[in-house]
């Protein structure tokens, strides 16, 4: 790899493959995936369960071995025979993170400090994700929450040039999860790089400078959060059915003026438009002999981006 992408990528992918031998034909975890992430930005690898995210994550992590495609981390591969220095610079939280229940919080930081030849002191890192009053506190009795939390302090204990965080935020109860936020929005303004997974597209539009939407092993679409909604061509939605499930032609739609595009999500029909004031007077107007059930308009999101990309929800195959 040349010196631009050793200077400037964290992480730089090449047709990426990953295929476990299974009958009646072997399953493509990963098929032919390219990625690139800048140092000191927050990427978001972001698809539904089984798309080969935390697939692709593991061989990043070096936990797992490609079937083929090359892998470069912080302009190093993890066959090339420097896989402790490379471990020594980056930061790891897994999909699920199992400490164990008979330490405190202090000693779990300072175990997981004691991996590193250098690092910042333990307390300063259960500091910064909000766990001070918890530190002579059993892992056994965090909320899940609070264990979270603990997980990122382990994997910032070594001060890493690179954190992956796989699911972060799965599984926590709303208040739980804007904390954790919180803390990646500092490590963000910190200017480290951070590699997250989510299937939650609202986290990724608040928290990623860029993301890519991966579906079946590959990756679908990419940019930053708001380039990706401004290709559907409208900022904003309107959503709306008529009762006893009847339809409208879709083309009836588009030809309404400020709709960009129309399509169906079984008997709610779904328009994006420029300029909702211009477009919802139209389509009343349009609708006045039929009856409504529902109608409702919102700003477009990364959800609606993988709906038009797939026809599918995010969590359809959750």
């Amino acid at each position: 790899m040349g010196n631009r992408s050793q200077m400037e990528l964290a992480i730089h992918v090449r047709d990426l493959r990953k295929v476990y031998p299974a009958r009646p034909e072997p399953v493509k975890a990963v098929d032919g995936l390219d990625l690139e992430v800048k140092r000191g930005e927050c990427f978001g690898l972001l698809g539904p369960n089984g798309a080969g995210k935390t697939t692709t994550i593991e061989i990043l992590e070096g936990l797992s071995t490609p079937t083929s495609g090359t892998v470069e981390i912080l302009g190093h591969r993890w066959a090339s025979g420097d896989n402790r220095e490379l471990r020594q610079r980056l930061g790891i939280t897994l999909q699920e993170t199992r400490l164990s229940e008979k330490l405190t919080v202090r000693e779990t930081a300072r175990l997981f400090r004691s991996f590193y030849d250098a690092g910042p002191n333990p307390d300063d890192v259960i500091a910064q994700v909000g766990l001070t009053e918890k530190a002579n506190a059993y892992v056994g009795k965090l909320s899940g929450g609070q264990k979270q939390r603990l997980a990122i302090a382990c994997a910032l204990v070594g001060n890493p040039d690179l954190l992956f965080l796989d699911e972060p935020t799965t599984g926590l109860d709303p208040q739980s999860r804007r904390q954790l936020w919180d803390i990646l929005r500092r490590l963000r303004e910190e200017g480290r790089t951070v590699l997250i997974t989510t299937h939650y597209m609202d986290e990724a539009e608040k928290l990623c400078d860029r993301v890519a939407v991966v579906d079946h092993g590959k990756v679908i679409a990419l940019g930053a959060p708001a380039e990706l909604i401004a290709r559907l061509g409208g900022d904003h939605l309107i959503e709306f059915a008529l009762l006893d499930g009847a339809s409208v032609e879709i083309d009836e739609l588009t030809a309404l003026p400020a709709v960009v595009k129309a399509w169906r999500e079984d008997e709610t029909c779904v328009l994006a438009v420029s300029a909702p004031h211009i477009a919802l007077p139209a389509l009343l107007d349009r609708l006045q002999s039929r009856s409504l059930a529902r109608l409702t308009t919102r700003h477009a999101s990364l959800e609606d981006v993988f709906v038009t990309l797939t026809g599918r929800h995010l969590r359809d195959d959750a």
